[in-house]
Order: C-alpha cells, then sequence, then structure tokens
C-alpha cells in the first residue's frame, strides 16, 4: 500500500513536470515565430532598397573557431559593412563586440578587416563591451547617442536584435549578411538562437536586464 502510494505521487509529479516542460517548448517556439514574423518588415537583403542611416551597427563574432578555422559568420558580416559604406547606404560604423581578454578581442579584428577592405578609420568607432547583443543595443544610444541605424549581421540574429532594439524605442532595420545555409555550424548557431530569443524576451519585459558595463559618451 506504502509502495503504491509512492508510485502515485511519483507519477503525479512526473506528469506535472511532463506538461511544464511541453508547455515551455511550446513557448519557446512560440516566440521564436513571432520574433521572425514581426522583424520581417525591418529586414533587408537587397542593398538598393534599404534606407540610408548615418550609422550602421556591425555585432560582433570570433574571426576564427576553435581549432582555427575561418568563421564565415565574421567574413560575411564583414562584407555586409563594406557594401553598406561603399554605396553609401551608411557613413559610419560602430564596431560592438567582446573584448573581454587580451586573447579575445573582437573588435579589433574587426576594426582592421574594415580598414584593410577601404573603409575610413575615422569613421569606425568601437564598442569593446558589447558582450551580448542586448548590450550592443542599449550602448547604441547609451554611449553614442544612436537610435536610429542598420544593424549588421545574419538573419537569425538580425530578427532578435531588432526585436530588442524595437523594445528600446530605436529605429533600427537590418542589412542581412550572407549565412552558411545547411551546416553542423549553421545548425548550432540555429539552435542556440532558439534559446537566445526566449532569453532576451524575459531579459526585455521580465529582468529588465541592463549591459554589463556603461562609459563615457562618444561623439560620431
Amino acid at each position: 500500500v506504502e509502495s503504491t502510494r509512492y508510485l502515485k505521487k511519483f507519477l503525479k509529479r512526473l506528469l506535472i513536470f511532463l506538461i511544464f516542460m511541453a508547455y515551455v517548448v511550446s513557448w519557446v517556439f512560440y516566440n521564436n515565430n513571432k520574433m521572425s514574423k514581426e522583424a520581417e518588415p525591418f529586414i533587408y537583403s537587397n542593398i538598393k532598397d534599404i534606407p540610408q542611416k548615418k550609422v550602421g551597427l556591425l555585432l560582433g563574432t570570433a574571426k576564427y573557431l576553435k581549432g582555427g578555422y575561418k568563421n564565415y559568420f565574421y567574413s560575411y558580416r564583414i562584407d555586409a559593412a563594406v557594401k553598406l559604406y561603399k554605396r553609401k547606404k551608411i557613413k559610419k560604423i560602430i564596431v560592438s563586440g567582446d573584448n573581454s581578454s587580451k586573447r579575445y578581442d573582437e573588435t579589433t579584428s574587426m576594426q582592421e578587416d574594415l580598414i584593410k577592405r577601404g573603409v575610413a578609420k575615422n569613421d569606425i568607432f568601437l564598442d569593446y563591451a558589447g558582450f551580448r547583443t542586448l548590450d550592443s543595443i542599449v550602448r547604441a544610444e547609451a554611449i553614442f547617442s544612436v537610435k536610429d541605424y542598420v544593424i549588421i549581421t545574419q538573419k537569425f540574429h538580425a530578427q532578435r536584435a531588432i526585436f530588442i532594439s524595437h523594445k528600446k524605442g530605436h529605429k533600427s532595420v537590418a542589412f542581412i549578411a550572407k549565412d552558411i545555409a545547411n551546416t553542423p555550424t549553421a545548425l548550432k548557431m540555429k539552435i542556440r538562437e532558439l534559446f537566445a530569443r526566449a532569453k532576451a524576451y524575459i531579459d526585455i519585459y521580465f529582468l529588465k536586464t541592463e549591459p554589463k558595463f556603461y562609459g563615457k559618451k562618444i561623439d560620431l
């Protein structure tokens, strides 16, 4: 009798847990689709269609993957930023990335590659504390006084960045860099993005998350 009672308790708790997990998974996918649909009108793949803005916000990533392999997400973001700049769709570029250690510096490597591709050094501004997408978006206004800009990254990332920036009252659009579809790396990033979008929603609506660092204003 005692063992039957414990079994019933266990099964009841298991059922509650499974229902809860089913709800969480459903919400994650619902939130993912909602962000994608809401961002779509503000995302451009054709440079002829994108409106001119003073500033492009280039979201950072590592130049190389583990093992020293080339990161094509990085290369294609550089390509997109250079294209916007040379077609005079933007005049200035904020490079926002992670510079958490001497061995890891997304911003400086991006700056160097932009200069090599013909972007004037005086038109590049570095945000060394863009540790997360939310940090990059909030600091665009807090540090650089910019609320109207072009986000430069891959589409899956741009959709979340658009969500965050619009919730912060910014007038952003996105120019999407080329993706690397149908690869293990792309699949890994898209799975990661599901949870990143859920976290972004929680950060905005519940935690009211702030950037890790602020700092002195920089005049563009």
